[in-house]
This record gives C-alpha cells, structure tokens and sequence, in this order.
C-alpha cells in the first residue's frame, strides 16, 4: 500500500480503493467511448489535441513552453492568471430551467440566465477550444466520501487550469480514471476569450454559469483558475442538501489525535486556511466540506492558500507545501534566483499557492472524519476593532451570527477591493450559496443541538482601535485561543457579558493579556469604542432585517442590542 508520506505524488488510498491505488500512469489517450462524449459536445477530434490527465510533468512542460511560466526556486510553477487576479461575482448566472428553479435563491448572488443564453455562450467556448492546438481534460472527483461524491470533468486550453484542477479536485486511481465513464459535471473553461457583451443578460465580457439540468459551467472571459474552484463548490452547495440531503459547508476542519473534529467558517483573509493547519492536529481540508449524517469529509482534493506576506515561521505548513506540482498564482520572483517574493503586491494582493492536500504533513488522508464535529468556530475579520477576541455563542447566537456573516473583505480577493471593506456574507460563504440561506442555517442547528457542538466566535481583525488606528490581533494570540478551546481549557474559564452584542467573553486566560480579551480595555479613546461599537451594531441590525421572516423571536434577539 502506498505511503501516506507529505512527498508522495500519487494518489491517496481511499475506501475501496486499495486494490487500484497506484497514481494514474503516464497513458493518457482517450478511450474510444470517451471520444464518442467529445464528439457529440462539439469537439472537432481531427483538429485538436486532447491530454486527459496529463502527468504533472507534462503539464510543467507546456505551461513553460505556451504559457511563459517559470520554475521556483522551491520547484513550485509560478503562472499568472492574467487581467482577472480574483473572482468577478457580478458575472456569476444560474440557468433558469424547470429542475431547479424552485430551490435557488435567485437575486443578486444567483442572478437568472436563460436557457437560449446558455447555449450561445456554451457554443462559443467550444468553438475556441476548438481552435486550441493543446486541450487538456481532467477527471477528478468532488467528495472524499464515496456516498456523496460526484464525478468532475474539466475542459480547458491551459496546462495551468489543468495542474489547477489536478491539485484541487481529488485525483483518480489508475482504475478509476479507466472507469470515470460519463461526467456528473463539466466544466467548459475558455477563459481567455471573451463572452460577447451584446449577447442578452451579458454585462461584461465575463461570464461564469452554471446549468443544473446540463450538469454544465461555462466560463469565459476570465483566466482566474479559482473561479474552477468556487464553481464546483457551488455545485456541491447546491447538489448536497437537495440530493444527498447533506449540510454543504465554507469551512475548514481539523482533527484531533482522540477524534475530535472542529470546523472553521471564515471568508478568505479571516486566517481558515492558517488556523486549520495545525501542527498538533490532522487537516481534514481547508475550505470546503460536508457535514454528513456520520461525520465530515472535505470536498477537494488540495489547498488554495493566499501567499501574501507568507512566511516560513509563522506558516511553515503552507511554506512547505510549496514545491514540485503546486503552482504559486500571481506570485512574482527574483528573475536571477527565481526566489518568490510574497511581500510584492505589485500584480495584486490575492498571491494564491494551490498544492495537493497530501503536501500538508499532517493531513489526514483519506480526508474523512467519522465523527460528529466538537467545536465550530466562527471566524471574521472585524475591521472596526469591535468584537472581542473570542466569545462562547449559544444556539440561538449561532444561527445569528451564521445568517450575519460578518466580516471584511479584504484586499485582492475580489477585482475592485483594494482596502477592507466590511460586509456581511451570509453563511459566510454568500457569494458560492445557491440554496436560501436559511435552509443552511436550520441544518446548521439542527445538527449542533444533535451533537452538542460548542460555537465560538473569534476575530482575527482589528483590536484597540478600527482599521487605520489600532493593530491586526497577533497570529500568536489567535493560535493560543484556537489550542485552549480544542484542550476544553478555555470552556471552563469564567465569562463576562461583552455590552451591547451581548457575547459571553473569558475574563482571562494564558498565554493572551486580559486587556485584549476585553476590547472595551484595549482602546485608549472608550468614547471612539462606544460609538464605533453602536455604528457595528445598528449595522447589524440593519442586514439582518431580510432574514428576520424566516427565524425565530429567539434567533432575532440573539443579535445586538442598540
């Protein structure tokens, strides 16, 4: 059986896998009924060239070759996504067709797209493709759980979309990919040219779209390779909880060495990824998971971690992680040493690394958990210097607190942003929701008060003072909070009301100075606290007003009182 060792390549054992788990061989010719699929799509197969599961290897080869990018230092392939460094939202449509029309929450995160619309767009990107003298296919799966998972093909014209997708979805043993058979899903990405902005519903040149009786994406008009990414997370969002009838989740997870499992709902730049690759404790994954009826498992297949300001002793995980077949996105270099440089902003603060989840040394391969989760955590970035460090919820609080999402955007992870920026994201994840926020919400509860999970809220943001005043909370003093609750020590400390949000804060404890756990210590000017802490406040109030319908008297009062 293979080893589960950080420097393996091949592909993970996972159940009912053992008797095939060899990494997929260098072969990668269509079979014949596969050639049938891609013909009856549009493919013209006299013209193009079609590398299915090309090995990385190859894939360095002719990013190098075609697409300018260069080998670090470290090994890792540094391309560059070009004009769009981040997700455009705005260009996100869903098809309005008859099978799933009446779960989606259509407005302004799922806006509608006719089905006619689909197909010219649909067409244009084959048609490009078409004209690609290199097309490369990768099948990969969606889920670590054999129950749940979904099968994912993408279809794009650039080796670094491939690696991409190789990294993040889970990769195939040698007999899976011989059997992969018919897609769930496809993705058709044409990225680099764009959609046509007189075609009807088209805003701009870019267009990312998803048709659910398709089982299709389309993207053009955007080379940024998360939009892959977020894509098939969306359709997990939406295909688990109406299918499977599973809870969908923008989380991390980690597991301790006795079992338990604690989840982390955090926007990017919220530290996710950082505090979930916890030395002590096993990775799970980093952003995407279910939250099944017999534990957790992740979505994906690797990591996309933010490179800026990375640094090998504050994240010597994500640091070592960065080598052969991980592709450091966006990310400049020193051209004499072909060194990173993660300090550089210059072509925009969203740096990505993208890497096999099996680079993390402690993760834990297959990424299954079958337990019920111990602790979720809230995460946000309070750019206000308002909410405390950390604060215990209680059930009603969590559902608040998941409906809000609050946090702030920061800057680079969406084209536009260039400062933090406060939002509220419902579930913390509002851009990749398909349901109404609500129905993730009760499931949310409904399996806490099951498993009597433990809710906490921790800010990474601002404390003494609001963006521009007081300083960002110290990684040191975040980690120290995350490895009190896991041990249970931070459960048995005394709490105090925090006023106006009414949050159950610790009066003290080691290792963090009292006076940050407190924000009405940290800052010098109480005046400037108490009426920054009333404007957050009536904030709040004022986004939850859309979800105050459809929950409890409870739920409505859990939040902050003005």
């Amino acid at each position: 059986m293979p080893s589960a060792s950080p420097d393996r390549t091949g592909t993970p054992v996972r159940p009912g896998a053992e008797d095939a788990a060899t990494a997929p061989s260098a072969s990668y010719a269509l079979l014949g009924k596969d050639l049938d699929l891609f013909s009856q799509a549009g493919f013209d197969m006299e013209k193009i060239h079609l590398k299915r599961n090309a090995p990385v290897a190859q894939l360095y080869e002719d990013a190098v070759k075609y697409e300018g990018a260069v080998i670090s230092s470290s090994g890792a392939l540094i391309n560059f996504s070009g004009k769009k460094t981040g997700r455009s939202p705005k260009d996100k449509r869903i098809v309005y067709e008859e099978t799933s029309k009446d779960d989606v929450w259509w407005g302004s995160v799922n806006i509608k797209m006719d089905e006619h619309t689909f197909e010219i767009n649909r067409e244009r990107a084959i048609d490009y493709l078409n004209t690609r003298d290199n097309v490369y296919v990768f099948d990969g799966f969606a889920g670590w759980d054999p129950l749940y998972r979904i099968k994912v093909r993408v279809i794009c014209a650039r080796a670094y979309h491939a690696l991409f997708m190789n990294n993040m979805l889970i990769r195939p043993t040698a007999k899976e990919l011989a059997e992969f058979g018919e897609p769930d899903f496809t993705i058709y990405n044409a990225g680099q040219f764009p959609a046509n902005r007189f075609t009807a519903g088209m805003t701009s040149s870019t267009s990312i779209e998803v048709n659910f009786k398709r089982k299709e994406m389309v993207i053009l008009g955007t080379e940024y390779a998360g939009e892959m990414k977020k894509g098939v997370f969306s359709v997990m969002h939406y295909l688990q909880p109406v299918k499977f009838g599973q809870l969908s989740l923008h989380s991390s997870a980690n597991e301790g060495p006795n079992g338990d499992v604690s989840l982390f709902f955090g926007l990017s730049g919220t530290g996710k990824t950082t505090l979930s690759a916890d030395p002590a404790r096993a990775l799970i994954g980093d952003d995407e998971h279910v939250w099944s009826d017999t534990g957790v498992f992740n979505i994906e297949g690797g990591c996309y971690a933010k490179c800026v300001g990375l640094d090998a002793n504050k994240e010597p995980e994500i640091f070592g992680a960065i080598k052969y077949g991980s592709i450091l996105e966006n990310v400049t270099y020193d051209y004499n040493t072909r060194e990173p440089n993660y300090e550089d902003t210059g072509i925009t603060e969203n740096t990505r690394c993208a890497y096999p989840i099996e680079y993390i040394p402690n993760a834990k391969i297959p990424c299954i958990a079958n337990a019920q989760p111990s602790n979720v955590i809230y995460l946000t970035c309070d750019a206000f210097g308002v909410l405390p460090p950390v604060s215990l919820l209680n059930s009603d609080q969590a559902q608040y607190w998941f409906l809000s999402g609050y946090t702030s955007k920061t800057p680079g992870t969406e084209d536009g942003i260039s400062e933090p920026t406060p939002t509220f994201s419902t579930c913390f994840g509002q851009p990749f929701i398909i349901l109404h926020p609500s129905r993730y919400a009760t499931m949310l509860a409904e399996r806490m008060v099951k498993s009597g999970t433990k809710c906490w809220l921790i800010n990474t943001g601002w404390t003494g003072g609001k963006f521009g005043v007081g300083k960002r909370c110290p990684l040191k003093y975040t980690r120290a909070i995350v490895d009190a609750i896991h041990d249970g020590s931070l459960a048995k400390q005394e709490f105090s009301t925090f006023p106006t949000f009414n949050l159950q804060i610790p009066t003290s404890l080691p290792g963090v100075p009292s006076e940050l756990l407190d924000p009405v210590q940290a800052w010098a000017d109480k005046a400037a606290f108490k009426a920054e802490s009333a404007k957050l406040a009536g904030m709040f109030t004022a986004a939850f007003e859309k979800y105050a319908p459809d929950v409890s008297a409870s739920v409505l009062a859990a939040g902050p009182q003005v």
